[in-house]
C-alpha cells in the first residue's frame, strides 16, 4: 500500500496562487496514477484533477480547468497541484488518491491523504 501526505494549503486572497504537495512513501510512487479531490463544508468531496502514472494522462473538472495544473515527480515521490487566479469557491479540503488507474471517479480511488485546508478570502 502506500502512505499519503498533503501539504501546501494556507489562507490566500482571491486572485492569488497556492501549490500543494502531495508526498508519497510505501510501494512504488510511479506504480500508481494521482487526483485531487476537494470538499468544502456540508458538500461532497468532488474531483479536481488526476494524472497518470508516466504524466502522459491529466483530466482536470470544468471548474478549475485553466487556472489549476497538476504534476508529478517520480524521482521525488510527489505530486503537485499549483493553483492560480484562487477564488473564494475554491475553499475546500485539498485531498490527495491514488490508485493504478487513473481516473476522475472518487470511489475508484483506494488509497487517501489526510487532506490539507485551502482558504480562499475575498
Amino acid at each position: 500500500q502506500v502512505q499519503l501526505v498533503e501539504s501546501g494549503g494556507g489562507l490566500v486572497q482571491a486572485g492569488g496562487s497556492l501549490r500543494l504537495s502531495c508526498a508519497a512513501s510505501g510501494r512504488t510512487f510511479s506504480s500508481y496514477a494521482m487526483g485531487w479531490f476537494r470538499q468544502a463544508p456540508g458538500k461532497e468531496r468532488d474531483f479536481v484533477a488526476a494524472i497518470s502514472r508516466n504524466s502522459g494522462i491529466t483530466y482536470y473538472a470544468d471548474s478549475v480547468k485553466g487556472r489549476f495544473t497538476i504534476s508529478r515527480d517520480n524521482a521525488k515521490n510527489t505530486v503537485y497541484l499549483q493553483m492560480n487566479s484562487l477564488k473564494p469557491e475554491d475553499t475546500a479540503v485539498y485531498y490527495c488518491a491514488a490508485d493504478f488507474h487513473v481516473s476522475r471517479l472518487r470511489n475508484e480511488y483506494e488509497y487517501w491523504g489526510q487532506g490539507t485546508q485551502v482558504t480562499v478570502s475575498l
